[in-house]
């Protein structure tokens, strides 16, 4: 998103643009960048809800909260806690799922979107629990989902969108 949001209204030329963008689109490219930005992370946080009402369901578990759980670090990581379980499944089918649906909101910039998602989910989480993530465990689950999201969402992308895929200027002559 970061990277997306510079080249549009930077006038950046480190993509090739399809056509030439008129200088009053400066603003519209905002819009649509903070749009597209939004839409992830409504995504992101009801696949997350989706998934982790699932887990719940399916593993039987009690005595998760819900509304936290996407917040939730502190479970003490053991294959035997139904709890973590619902914690870490539902974190990795989300960044799964997640990459496949933001490759048909943004058609091309996937790990961009992807990756300010995750800093945005990290700073949610900051600011819920009024503390910094210090269990390695959860960290490795984000890392592993964000490449998990970024793959899948960028083979998705360059599968449905191939003809619309910008390219970057220095590899064009390569």
């Amino acid at each position: 998103m970061l990277l997306d949001y510079c080249c549009r209204c930077c006038s950046v030329t480190f993509i090739k643009r399809h056509g030439h963008l008129p200088i009053n689109s400066k603003l519209n490219d905002t819009w649509v960048v903070f749009q597209n930005l939004l839409m992830c992370m409504v995504t992101f946080y009801a696949l997350y809800y989706i998934a982790v009402s699932l887990c719940i369901g399916i593993l039987r578990v009690e005595e998760v909260d819900s509304l936290l759980a996407p917040f939730d670090y502190i479970t003490q990581p053991s294959w035997q806690n139904p709890k973590y379980l619902v914690c870490v499944i539902s974190t990795e089918v989300t960044y799964i799922l997640g990459g496949l649906v933001f490759a048909l909101i943004v058609e091309e910039w996937v790990w961009d979107y992807a990756i300010t998602v995750t800093l945005l989910h990290v700073a949610l989480t900051v600011a819920v629990t009024s503390d910094i993530p210090s269990t390695e465990h959860w960290w490795m689950a984000l890392g592993a989902g964000l490449v998990m999201m970024i793959l899948g969402g960028q083979i998705i992308a360059y599968k449905l969108f191939r003809n619309n895929l910008v390219y970057p200027v220095d590899l064009h002559n390569f």
